[in-house]
């Protein structure tokens, strides 16, 4: 995926609210309320999330691209209040736009139950593309919330609707915090995000389930903590017939990107603690 940074979200928040009978163009009235309480984000709900009724939420450009889906920033306030929050709109795109590599492999173990929807998406009939576009938008909110229940360190998951997922934005002084690969950590806070990556990995597969594609490019660095990011993937450890494989090739990129910055780790001792935490 690559970023393109937008200015600080504070300023966005001088666009100027009023009370709104229709919302103008790139705008649109918050559906939280209007949907299922599965799709929304799990208790409690932060403090800093705007869930009034009234809110109003603005485009405010994109934030990241990729293969698979876009990453939107969305302003959602309260006109004529300070209420306001940023948030990151991840939307996943329709199966002929879309070229997840090596779908078969992170799937393996999920199961679609009604037929006519599996013979839909062999064919991949129009409807059985919408439904593959929604089943990984599916999968990453699942992921988020198992993840975010097991305390492992994520985005707050704020809401689903179709194939959007709107969750928490990680920030640094305002601006949305880099990837893991760009930075260049001092000694000590590097030992740090070790041990942080070691206990988060450590959390997901005590509970059975692997990230599958966990990498410096997917983790942000949130000033001195992590921040694991792009779950659509996440593979079942035990249900999954490569869900030690997966775990492996996540130890191995995590342990080859500490090492070149110097600090002393090995993917096979991390493997084996990882093993002995799932069983």
């Amino acid at each position: 995926m690559t970023s393109q940074h937008p200015a600080s979200p504070d300023a966005f928040f001088e666009f100027d609210y009023q009370a709104l009978d229709d919302p103008e163009d790139g705008q649109r009235f918050t559906r939280y309320w209007d949907l299922e309480p599965l799709q929304r984000g799990p208790e409690p709900v932060p403090d800093w999330l705007v869930t009034d009724r009234a809110a109003v939420e603005t485009e405010l450009g994109i934030l990241k691209t990729g293969k698979e889906a876009d990453v939107f920033l969305l302003e959602r306030a309260v006109p004529a209040t300070d209420q306001s929050c940023v948030l990151a709109a991840k939307r996943y795109r329709g199966e002929e736009h879309r070229t997840f590599h090596r779908n078969d492999g992170y799937t393996d173990g999920r199961r679609v139950r009604d037929s006519r929807v599996t013979r839909a998406m062999a064919k991949k009939s129009a409807f059985g593309r919408e439904v593959a576009a929604g089943q990984w938008a599916g999968a990453e909110w699942d992921s988020l919330q198992r993840c975010w229940d097991a305390g492992v360190p994520v985005p707050y998951p704020v809401q689903i609707d179709g194939t959007e997922i709107l969750m928490e934005l990680i920030t640094v002084e305002g601006e949305p915090a880099p990837r893991l690969a760009t930075t260049r950590p001092e000694p000590d806070l590097l030992r740090d995000w070790f041990e942080q990556l070691r206990s988060a990995m450590a959390a997901m597969a005590s509970r059975g389930f692997v990230h599958g594609d966990l990498s410096p490019y997917n983790i942000l660095a949130a000033g001195e903590r992590l921040v694991i990011i792009d779950l659509p993937q996440m593979v079942d450890l035990v249900a999954n017939p490569n869900g030690s494989d997966f775990l492996l090739r996540d130890c191995h990129n995590v342990c080859t990107w500490f090492r070149r910055r110097g600090l002393d780790v090995d993917e096979q001792d991390l493997f084996g603690e990882l093993l002995a935490s799932a069983w």
